[in-house]
């Protein structure tokens, strides 16, 4: 082979590979990026958007997630939140539905008393929720437990459920939760 051939053939070699090392499939370019740590599934008509357990304690978090209704011209609703697969026994307390609006976005939040309580619910660990909707198709995500400090020590949590009467529930032990009977009322006068 001719020397100047050689060199020409080198050159290109040179040229070329630098670019084409640039090239392929699957560059970070190419992937969704979520800068924070909750997880993210578009894969049905409602959105689950940075879903994340914040943990109080170990056992006992606060869901965390908001949801974005891709219907422009139906509302949803998130009708439950329920543990599945391996983290089945963590059960999660949804008071109400939580409606989304067409085409808007709602936010699932200590606010709307969403505490979660299991054995799995442990900072580091994941816990698979599944989220039910009134009109479309259920969501499961593994969902990672964070501890309530650094950046989510401002999270609010969610606050013990109270009874009918106005008082935490459950009592706490020793004491007594005021009670009322049908015939008696604490706002009550005599009517003259």
């Amino acid at each position: 082979m001719n020397v100047t051939l050689r060199r020409s053939i080198a050159a290109a070699v040179v040229l070329v590979v630098p670019l084409l090392s640039s090239c392929g499939f699957d560059r970070p370019t190419d992937r969704v990026y979520n800068p924070g740590v909750g997880v993210n599934n578009r894969s049905g008509s409602v959105d689950v958007l940075g879903a994340v357990i914040v943990s109080t304690s170990d056992g006992e978090g606060s869901v965390s997630a908001t949801f974005v209704n891709n219907d422009v011209n139906h509302s949803d609703a998130v009708t439950r939140v329920t543990g599945s697969g391996k983290t089945s026994g963590v059960s999660v307390d949804l008071t109400k539905p939580l409606d989304i609006t067409p085409g808007g976005s709602a936010r699932l939040s200590a606010k709307t008393a969403t505490t979660a309580k299991g054995a799995a619910i442990k900072p580091g660990a994941f816990v698979q929720l599944t989220f039910d909707f009134e009109r479309s198709e259920s969501v499961t995500v593994q969902v990672p437990v964070v501890p309530r400090s650094g950046d989510y020590a401002d999270v609010p949590t969610a606050a013990p459920r109270r009874s009918a009467t106005g008082s935490p529930s459950p009592t706490t032990p020793g004491t007594k939760s005021p009670s009322t009977s049908p015939s008696e009322s604490p706002t009550s006068s005599p009517t003259g």
